[in-house]
């Protein structure tokens, strides 16, 4: 057992509470639970309590056994000095306060029945993959879309974090946090990180400056991730580097040292070279993309506005100085998708909060119109019993699971709270 169960028995009443008694014999009556604060101090703030006949307002703190209390040293936390009930599974130790009296002790155990008990057994013996696995099939439509909807804006939430972080390292230069974002996301899981780093490394005003030369796009991006050879083979390699070397001391940017990007078990169309490449025609097409990137209102348009083909060398080649068969390398619609759930939403979402414009539901409406992700983790709910229809409930799931069912926060999970109640 864990002590969320006893966090959950108090927050929601699921226990026999019309006769309650101390371990000493006092009576206890309910008339607030608190607040349930999940944070440092006490578990429940500001309840309202009856012991023994007399009015008590303050904190109860929750334990599996009475002396965990000393086991966590509360009595040398002035935050706990306010605690008026402390609830237990089971007690074994009396705990004093300061003036040496007994804080009353709740003995939970004695008031929970037994069906409680084994619905939260039930739901938290180890499965083979998550706790809930064998309830999802029976799961009710309404509660998971209820919950879906939370756990999607909570991932937005998190997403947003970055974004605030870039926003002021920007000075608010909302296209400058858009080509952060953006490379980050060409880079996939693999690169993400380098590629962001590579684009930071690039005060977003030379790339303003150099948009119309899309061969400079290449160098700055190319060079800051050290990707051209130093003595190239053929001609476009060797003007490359002639070429960021120029940008270099035009703008005196200082190269990065090193940075860390992996060709290996990527697909070739994914080769980091290629997804810079396709970065800088993105914005040699696109002068002012944030404008464009806040009007998309749907998928079509989207992809639209993502439509690109690299230059004629990299039509080629997908490294320097090694030939391949001509292909024009645009973005697939997959990709695109990506780049609508990791950027554009994301950063559509955080522009509307920073401008206190309520939520655009036309993003809503844009993540249902894209297919569901493809991962292992959603192929795992759909075996199941729960199937993503589209990339809200595609990103749902992935929130859930990386955030609730890793770590056991069954009874912090809407669908555990409704899995415990049947």
């Amino acid at each position: 057992m864990k002590e969320e169960f006893l966090h959950y028995v108090w927050q929601y009443k699921k226990f026999a509470f019309s006769n309650l008694t101390t371990v000493t014999g006092e009576s206890v009556i309910l008339r607030n639970v608190g607040y349930y604060l999940q944070q440092a101090g006490p578990d429940f703030f500001n309840a309202q309590l009856i012991i023994g006949g007399q009015r008590w307002a303050g904190n109860v703190e929750m334990h599996l056994k009475s002396s965990d209390w000393y086991l966590h040293q509360h009595e040398l936390d002035p935050k706990y000095d306010t605690v008026i009930l402390h609830v237990v599974w089971e007690h074994d130790v009396d705990v004093y306060r300061k003036d040496n009296t007994v804080l009353p002790v709740l003995e939970l155990r004695h008031y929970v029945s037994e069906e409680t008990l084994s619905n939260y057994y039930a739901l938290t013996v180890p499965k083979t993959w998550i706790y809930c696995e064998q309830q999802l099939a029976n799961l009710d439509v309404f509660v998971w879309n209820t919950w879906s909807e939370r756990i999607f804006f909570e991932r937005l939430e998190q997403k947003a974090i970055l974004i605030k972080k870039l926003l002021r390292d920007t000075s608010n230069d909302w296209e400058a946090v858009l080509f952060c974002l953006l490379a980050k996301n060409f880079g996939l899981n693999t690169n993400g990180d380098s590629f962001l780093h590579v684009a930071q490394s690039i005060p977003f005003s030379v790339v303003r400056k150099e948009s119309h030369d899309l061969l400079s796009l290449e160098a700055l991006l190319l060079g800051s991730a050290g990707l051209i050879p130093v003595a190239g083979e053929d001609v476009y390699t060797r003007v490359l580097q002639d070429r960021y070397v120029y940008l270099c001391q035009k703008y005196q940017l200082v190269p990065l040292p090193y940075v860390s990007v992996a060709f290996f078990q990527h697909r070739p169309d994914n080769f980091p070279t290629i997804r810079l490449v396709q970065l800088a025609g993105l914005y040699f097409q696109r002068r002012q993309l944030f404008e464009d990137v806040l009007q998309v209102r749907t998928r079509n348009e989207a992809l639209v506005l993502f439509r690109l083909s690299v230059s004629e060398y990299w039509q080629t080649h997908y490294q320097f100085d090694v030939a391949s068969v001509s292909k024009r390398k645009a973005l697939s619609a997959s990709f695109v998708d990506l780049v609508i759930i990791n950027t554009l939403v994301p950063l559509r979402f955080s522009y509307a909060q920073s401008m206190g414009n309520p939520l655009d539901e036309q993003l809503v409406e844009l993540m249902q119109s894209i297919p569901a992700e493809k991962n292992i983790i959603i192929e795992k709910f759909a075996t199941f019993g729960i199937r993503a229809q589209h990339a809200f409930e595609s990103q749902s799931l992935l929130q859930m699971k990386q955030a609730y069912c890793a770590f056991g926060k069954c009874l912090q999970c809407g669908l555990g709270l409704q899995f415990l109640k049947s």
